[in-house]
């Protein structure tokens, strides 16, 4: 369920400023740079950089655990311990 954060008014110069509240929930600071991104339903989101950052990175991994046979955190444990002794392949 959605939930409304804030709500912000837009100048004649067309800004906004995001509030505090908008600014805490997806770990903005001063300096930052914001990315709208327009959804395929329409909607559009706003993100921190670094949030997006973070997403792309998962995105570009989603499936890599099944892909490499990963069931459990054990699983991933077992690799790190053999990549680390250079056991891995």
């Amino acid at each position: 369920m959605a939930t409304v954060l804030d709500m912000a008014k837009v100048t004649s110069k067309g800004q906004v400023t995001v509030p505090a509240s908008v600014r805490g929930a997806i770990g903005i600071h001063e300096g930052d740079k914001i990315l709208f991104v327009q959804e395929d339903d329409g909607r559009v989101s706003l993100y921190g950089s670094n949030m997006q950052v973070l997403k792309a990175a998962q995105d570009a991994f989603s499936g890599a655990a099944d892909e490499a046979g990963l069931e459990s955190i054990d699983d991933v444990a077992a690799l790190v311990k053999d990549f680390r002794t250079g056991s891995a392949t």
